[in-house]
């Protein structure tokens, strides 16, 4: 499935797609070649339940054994490795929307190949209305829109919002992680949503963001929560 319409199967006949990360000729009408697409890491190995790179797939790994997380399944198209970590960052940093659709044609093709639970209804983690303001996107939403699209899935892009900003988590442990994120996000006042859910981000590190929207919409009563990522940190 493609991400673009009309116009940009127009836009690529008169521009040929080129990789964007080697420029040698685009695949499959993407900007990128065949030989960095098939370098992209699959997460095919991994626990069900966090989807942590593992040597082989598991139901549960060592740490959700000790420590359930709160939402009941996790799917990651990929590991956060060479070379997805080079667009990922082009797209989430450097303001490059074509990594962006790249990136979820990708996700849409593993999800093609390796498909989770279906859910009800797809959600995506938001940004603080300041952040957005800064980034001018939503890196979530992004990938969750057309992925939605694709799979003819009901699309609820306002049902979660931040009511306050939080420092930045990069450095911090899974704990101070939980700390950070406690009471920071809420459900909309208005979204009603069915039993089972999915929520969407682009890279899940530890777990941490997801959880947090995890317990908001348990508590809002949503019956399962699966949590969808586009990498997953080893």
């Amino acid at each position: 499935m493609k991400v673009d319409g009309l116009w940009g199967r127009l836009l690529r006949l008169a521009l040929p797609p080129r990789c964007l990360l080697c420029a040698d000729a685009g695949a499959d009408g993407r900007d990128l070649c065949a030989g960095c697409r098939d370098d992209m890491p699959a997460n095919t190995a991994c626990c069900a339940r966090c989807a942590l790179p593992l040597p082989a797939a598991a139901t549960h790994c060592g740490a959700c054994v000790r420590r359930p997380p709160p939402f009941d399944a996790a799917w990651a198209a990929f590991r956060y490795a060479h070379p997805l970590d080079l667009l990922e960052t082009r797209f989430k940093f450097g303001g490059d929307l074509a990594a962006g659709r790249v990136l979820a044609e990708l996700m849409i093709a593993r999800f093609e190949r390796d498909p989770p639970a279906r859910p009800q209804a797809l959600l995506c983690v938001p940004l603080h209305a300041g952040r957005l303001r800064r980034r001018g996107y939503n890196q979530a939403l992004e990938l969750a829109r057309p992925l939605a699209r694709a799979l003819g899935l009901p699309f609820a892009p306002d049902a979660l919002a931040r009511r306050r900003a939080t420092s930045a988590q990069t450095g911090l442990d899974g704990a101070a992680r939980r700390r950070n994120l406690r009471g920071a996000l809420a459900l909309r006042p208005g979204h009603t949503l069915p039993a089972h859910v999915a929520v969407l981000d682009d890279v899940m590190t530890t777990g941490a963001t997801l959880g947090e929207c995890a317990r908001v919409l348990r508590a809002a009563g949503v019956e399962r929560v699966d949590v969808w990522a586009l990498a997953r940190a080893p």
